[in-house]
């Protein structure tokens, strides 16, 4: 049993008076096998025994049956006996038989010959953030199942819209080259809209399967953003080229990205700043990348049309369009592409905009770990 000594002749002089009356912790003494010597305010409003009852048992009685199974007690008790401290999570049993979240450490007490002679036994209740966790943790498996579903649901359907737009498209060209001549003005405008209708749901259709399609086949790597991003502006030399667009690369760093996407969402950005500018106006644009807390922040500045305040929470929404077709092409989706890509990264997009001067959206990506 517990040895005390003789100046020490009762549980209040052992441990002052002011540790039996915090009820926040169950705070224990135990002998060396574990059995309960004494027990604070705090032990009995959390497990609900109270120190006659309690008082001579054994500390095992706290914990589940399969913990008992697995001698759990033991192996922490022997933990705290050999490195002097020993801390754990877990469920415990209270003398009602409900459950609660324990926060437990239980540390070795020594006599003057460095011999183990009990244990003190600290003990949190933390059931409260224990099912605030699980309930985060289950909204999130239920937010990304009904993701996948929509993605799904998505991906099925832009699929089978294809093949009638297909069948559409191919009998509107049939009949326009066989009854043109027996068509007037009428008719053929009057094809034309069909045409030009079943193209643009051909885009939307499009548009649709690479949204759902973002994300699908990760291969996180390491990437060289600054690479990446001339490779871009080659492949983009001839639309720079016909719009004589000036594109300016910063340093930007290596980070730990999904290519594929990374490469999506760069191209985007640097298109958009292309296609609106302010006519008569060679596009000018500059990337490039500032690293805060948080990760590597990216900009992608432009000096074209700029965006109505009003607008600058609905353009990374999908089929959001701010200009008639006959003014800018487009279908409305790419930057909820770049939205969808900076979120599967755990970042964010934002952007800062002012009509007639320009455009800088900009977004977070996490540094390589």
């Amino acid at each position: 049993m517990f040895k005390f000594t003789p100046e020490v002749d009762s549980y209040v002089d052992y441990v002052p008076k002011m540790l039996n009356e915090i009820e926040g912790y169950a705070i224990i003494l135990l002998d060396i096998d574990g059995n309960i010597v004494n027990w604070n305010k705090g032990a009995e409003r959390i497990k609900g025994y109270s120190a006659r009852e309690i008082i001579g048992k054994n500390f095992r009685r706290f914990y589940p049956q399969r913990d008992l199974d697995f001698g759990k007690p033991d192996v922490i008790l022997e933990k705290a006996h050999l490195e002097g401290r020993a801390e754990d999570e877990g469920y415990r049993v209270k003398k009602d038989g409900s459950l609660f979240w324990g926060s437990v450490t239980i540390t070795a007490i020594h006599n003057d010959e460095n011999v183990v002679t009990g244990y003190v036994k600290l003990t949190r209740d933390l059931t409260e953030r224990k099912l605030a966790e699980e309930a985060l943790i289950n909204h999130t498996k239920e937010i990304e199942q009904k993701n996948k579903e929509l993605e799904q649901y998505t991906y099925i359907a832009s699929h089978d819209l294809q093949e009638p737009l297909r069948t559409v498209t191919n009998f509107v060209k049939l009949f326009e080259e066989e009854y043109q001549q027996q068509l007037d003005d009428t008719g053929m405008l009057y094809l034309d809209f069909i045409s030009k209708a079943t193209g643009r749901m051909s885009e939307l259709v499009k548009g649709l399967l690479d949204y759902s399609r973002i994300g699908q086949k990760k291969n996180l790597e390491v990437v060289n953003c600054k690479e990446l991003v001339l490779n871009i502006v080659d492949d983009l030399s001839e639309l720079i080229e016909d719009n004589n667009a000036k594109i300016l690369v910063d340093e930007l760093p290596e980070i730990k990205a999904y290519s594929i996407e990374l490469r999506l969402l760069f191209q985007n950005l640097i298109s958009n700043a292309i296609k609106f500018r302010k006519p008569d106006i060679a596009p000018k644009i500059i990337i490039s990348a500032q690293l805060k807390r948080d990760g590597w922040e990216f900009y992608v500045r432009d000096n074209g049309i700029g965006i109505e305040e009003r607008y600058l929470d609905r353009i990374f929404v999908m089929f959001q369009r701010l200009h008639e077709r006959e003014e800018y092409d487009g279908t409305g989706i790419g930057l909820a592409h770049c939205k969808k890509i900076v979120e599967l990264h755990q970042g964010k997009i934002s952007v800062i905009s002012k009509i007639g001067k320009g455009s800088t959206f900009y977004f977070t990506l996490k540094p390589v770990e």
